[in-house]
């Protein structure tokens, strides 16, 4: 198949949509598939000469909203070329963009929400909310109602959607999501490595935060509760890794100061390729006690790494992670985050074993990037052939 990929950025430091994007696209090209992608980023990023696919630079984007005049003339021009269009995300005017392209031809589009209708954003964004409502008639409604499917990566995710806005109408299909198999550490070199590069880390039983630092990560839960647990042990250590792209984490260090662990805490900024991946396997346990995660494909790049995940019943996978035994899922509180790392910590060497086999067996099954890709495209070639476990038709006025 020939697929249109229409995104609002190929930067990696917007996050896990990015790098499922990457993954899946990667894993489409090796399965015989074409991909293009149709992008708002200025030309010459350097993010867009390492991506698999060819890349269509139709920005700068103006404003927050993403908007570019040079959009949707393209889509236009070229539709003609696909098979199919994979809108990532909403609120923005690629998806508009793309609705008025595609609505009623003979090039279907599917959207994947990535978590933005989750009910969680209108409790603790009121006013934003309120912007979307008079945006949601007129513009995101129909993009939802004309697509082919609308694509979620959890039945959590789905049984949120619904919650946002009573107007909402939408073809539904849960498909699966996730991620290349992660370097496997058998000698090590990877783990000693990153450590290596953190000296303050070595010897110590790490545990390890890698996602955005920003207040929906739930990050200063995760201090408060390191805080409370690291008497137990004091070679217990936090690595508290991604980008602070709205300077959060100065309060955070500070937080961290004011409850006496500042010195347990390293601080390694975004991390790609091997150091990345040394974090991962230098840790023992991963955590994200997040207040809203889609699918978290960081938490999948931990069970392909064998590393249980102490994640909140907010991170929208969490019932396959506990279905599993793949790791501890409680409360998006301090107090559930603590008792997440409490459990932990308690549990014997053979049981903590177990975990990190359940971990690395949930992988497996059910978020190997090649499985991912071979789903999504039996869902865009029969989407009404799709199964009832994975389809469902929903309708609120």
């Amino acid at each position: 198949m020939n697929l249109l990929r229409i995104i609002p950025s190929l930067d990696p430091r917007d996050g896990g949509p990015i790098e499922g994007a990457r993954r899946i696209d990667t894993a489409l090209l090796r399965l015989g598939h074409t991909v293009e992608v149709a992008c708002l980023d200025a030309h010459g990023q350097t993010w867009h000469g390492d991506y698999p696919a060819p890349v269509h630079p139709l920005g700068p984007a103006k404003f927050g909203y993403r908007y570019s005049a040079a959009l949707l003339p393209w889509l236009c021009n070229n539709r003609h070329r696909f098979d199919a269009v994979i809108v990532n995300g909403l609120w923005q005017y690629p998806g508009l963009a793309a609705w008025r392209a595609f609505a009623g031809t003979n090039t279907p589009y599917f959207v994947f929400t990535h978590g933005m209708l989750d009910p969680w954003f209108k409790r603790t964004y009121p006013v934003k909310h309120l912007k979307k409502w008079l945006y949601w008639p007129w513009a995101e409604y129909r993009v939802l109602r004309d697509a082919e499917a609308v694509l979620f990566t959890s039945e959590e995710e789905r049984c949120l959607a619904r919650e946002s806005f009573w107007l909402y109408r939408a073809n539904e299909i849960v498909t699966a999501y996730g991620t290349d198999t992660p370097p496997q550490d058998e000698d090590g070199r990877l783990a000693t490595a990153f450590c290596a590069d953190h000296p303050e880390t070595q010897g110590k039983r790490l545990l390890l935060f890698l996602s955005r630092i920003h207040e929906k990560k739930g990050c200063d839960l995760l201090i408060e509760a390191f805080a409370r647990v690291a008497n137990n042990d004091p070679n217990l250590h936090l690595v508290m890794a991604g980008p602070d792209q709205t300077g959060w984490a100065t309060t955070l260090k500070q937080q961290a100061k004011s409850l006496g662990i500042a010195e347990r805490i390293t601080w390694p900024g975004m991390l790609h390729g091997s150091a990345k991946w040394g974090a991962f396997h230098a840790a023992e346990a991963f955590c994200l006690p997040s207040h809203q995660e889609n699918f978290g494909i960081v938490v999948a790049e931990a069970l392909g790494c064998g590393k249980p995940v102490l994640i909140s019943d907010k991170v929208n996978i969490w019932r396959e992670v506990e279905a599993d035994g793949a790791g501890i899922v409680r409360p998006d509180t301090a107090e559930g985050a603590t008792d997440a790392l409490r459990t932990w910590l308690a549990l014997t060497p053979v049981a903590q074993a177990q975990m990190r086999k359940a971990g690395r067996m949930c992988f497996e099954r059910r978020y190997r990037i090649e499985q991912v890709a071979s789903n999504l495209i039996g869902v865009i070639s029969h989407p009404s052939a799709t199964s009832v476990a994975h389809r469902a038709k929903s309708e609120s006025i």
